[in-house]
């Protein structure tokens, strides 16, 4: 049963296609709506980290492509240029509500070493008892693997069990998990809760259904069962409409909720 009114430390990811326009620019609109709800869920007491993609596709949209790049080193080109604008843009916003932002970019690498994992726990640790909000992003542009890894999902999940979250939200383009793929189906049944990840629930998911974006379902859940390892909840819903995370955290059934 979902039971998430006193939920108190929440990792939010929003991935590349709920940040832009198909075309690959921003929506700042979307943005604006974010950064007013984690503002506002930060007042009343909430700590927030803030996982975001998006650096490659704004990068690419600034460099005047058409297209996602497909090579590692247009991506790392694409992401260096990306991740500056991006982070500038939250910046202003979140400074209209009076709140700082940190930013922290990750390889996996944090995952396997011990000594840069405890740094990276240390730094999550110090910028939440600062106020701050930590706003992370896989550093695409110094390595190759994280690229292929899918849209910061995965990395969401660890940082989940790095910082001991209540509950990973994940905003992406889609409602939640469905029976079957709703594109094709309108007739699909939205999953609201699951509680086991069964080899039939894995086979629902199916790739990403943006051009925009590198993850999917199945990435997705991957990342709730690697949330459950330090008893986080996982919810998977549409970033649409980003207030909806108030009706989700006032208990409605909202998204698909994983209690793994």
């Amino acid at each position: 049963m979902r039971n998430l009114e006193k939920i108190n430390r929440l990792v939010i990811k929003v991935g590349t296609s709920t940040l832009t326009y198909e075309n690959g620019s921003l929506n700042l609109k979307r943005i604006e709506a974010l950064t007013r709800v984690i503002s506002d869920l930060k007042n009343s007491g909430k700590q927030i980290v803030l996982v975001s993609s998006g650096a490659i596709g704004v990068g690419a949209q600034k460099l005047g492509l058409n297209h996602r790049p497909k090579t590692v080193m247009e991506k790392q080109a694409a992401a260096a240029i990306g991740q500056t604008q991006l982070m500038e843009i939250y910046d202003e916003f979140f400074r209209r509500y009076n709140h700082l932002i940190g930013q922290v970019l990750l390889t996996h690498l944090v995952l396997t070493d011990r000594k840069m994992h405890n740094n990276a726990v240390n730094t999550f640790q110090t910028l939440l008892e600062y106020g701050a909000i930590p706003i992370v992003n896989e550093n695409d542009t110094v390595v190759t693997d994280e690229i292929l890894f899918g849209d910061n999902d995965t990395l969401s999940a660890h940082i989940a069990n790095m910082v001991h979250a209540d509950l990973l939200i994940m905003l992406t383009d889609i409602d939640g998990l469905y029976e079957e793929n709703p594109n094709d189906n309108p007739q699909a049944k939205l999953l609201s809760e699951i509680s086991v990840i069964t080899d039939s629930i894995k086979k629902m998911a199916g790739g990403s259904s943006s051009n925009r974006g590198t993850g999917g379902m199945q990435t997705k859940l991957e990342a709730a069962c690697i949330a459950q390892k330090s008893h986080t909840k996982t919810v998977i819903m549409s970033g649409d409409d980003p207030t909806k995370i108030y009706g989700l955290l006032e208990g409605e059934h909202i998204g698909t909720y994983f209690d793994c």
